[in-house]
């Protein structure tokens, strides 16, 4: 999941901050900042974090064609994959009438070693790559870090967790949890019918936060040929309310905008823990203004997420 400071310079001169979304996807194979980086933070980050997913519900719209059958993850406890996550993150942003400010986030590709295990899967981190020369120099030292995610019966993910390298700093933990979560809180999740090629369901999920935004994944199985599947996507966020609640208690925004939509295309492997390969893509534009004043922003995101062979 993408989460991107939203800075907001206000009249008096503090500084406001939000969070804004923009998911991306992972299909669950288990069965049932600103753009300039520093190293300055080199303490040891905490041994592990665990973030909850919310959960999903799935809606059939259409079964797809003859013959039919259901999509059931059955990847073995012991069964091993190496998948590249690569993500990239753009966010321009505008306060009034002053210049676009570009606070896009460096992009970055992640070797993982996955490991199935009883109820989810365990992922070793290798050596991540990444234009910028101050995050790559923090990334090097987080190479062999330790992530998880666990899996509910009909195959959700319902937590990540990441367990840092222990010299790791901050910088680099901060990098690596803004990867995961750019390709976790979306899941896709496969529901409890026969479905055939053709078939169209719907992910409904919650993303709670300043504000509960309603998530909304269509799946169509394009092709399917044995255990591999070609799924396409299209995503929605709609916010429930009309008010973000900025963290740390430093005030609130009032939404005047929000849109956020996705596509993409995935591969995947019944009997694999992660995607095998596919490309999806998030982008829209905020529009918020700082209650009882003058201030207005704009923001533009695009995020992008790849699985690679």
């Amino acid at each position: 999941m993408r989460v991107a400071a939203l800075l907001i310079p206000a009249r008096c001169g503090a500084l406001f901050v939000a969070v804004a979304v923009g998911c991306a996807t992972l299909v669950s194979g288990c069965s049932g900042s600103a753009g300039n980086s520093d190293t300055d933070d080199v303490e040891p980050a905490a041994n592990e974090v665990t973030v909850p997913i919310p959960p999903v519900q799935t809606h059939v719209l259409d079964p797809g064609a003859e013959p039919r059958s259901r999509l059931t993850p059955s990847s073995a406890p012991g069964t091993e994959q190496n998948a590249t996550l690569h993500t990239e993150n753009g966010v321009h942003q505008q306060v009034d009438n002053q210049p676009d400010q570009n606070f896009s986030t460096p992009p970055m590709t992640m070797p993982l070693a996955a490991t199935m295990a009883d109820g989810g899967v365990d992922l070793i981190i290798g050596a991540i790559t990444c234009p910028d020369a101050n995050l790559q120099q923090a990334l090097a030292v987080a190479e062999g870090s330790h992530a998880g995610l666990t899996f509910a019966a009909n195959g959700a993910v319902t937590s990540l967790q990441i367990t840092p390298a222990a010299d790791a700093s901050d910088s680099a933990r901060r990098a690596i949890e803004q990867a995961f979560y750019q390709a976790v809180y979306q899941t896709v999740v496969f529901p409890d019918a026969d479905l055939g090629v053709g078939a169209v369901w719907t992910i409904e999920q919650q993303i709670t936060g300043g504000v509960t935004l309603d998530q909304v994944a269509t799946a169509s199985l394009l092709a399917r040929d044995g255990d591999v599947l070609t799924i396409g996507l299209d995503v929605a966020q709609t916010p429930r309310g009309d008010v973000w609640n900025l963290p740390n208690g430093a005030g609130m925004l009032d939404i005047d905008r929000y849109d956020m939509h996705g596509t993409g295309q995935v591969t995947i492997d019944l009997r694999m823990p992660l995607p095998v390969e596919g490309t999806v893509t998030m982008a829209g534009q905020q529009a918020y203004h700082v209650p009882n004043d003058v201030t207005h922003l704009n923001q533009t995101i695009n995020t992008t997420v790849q699985w690679l062979k």
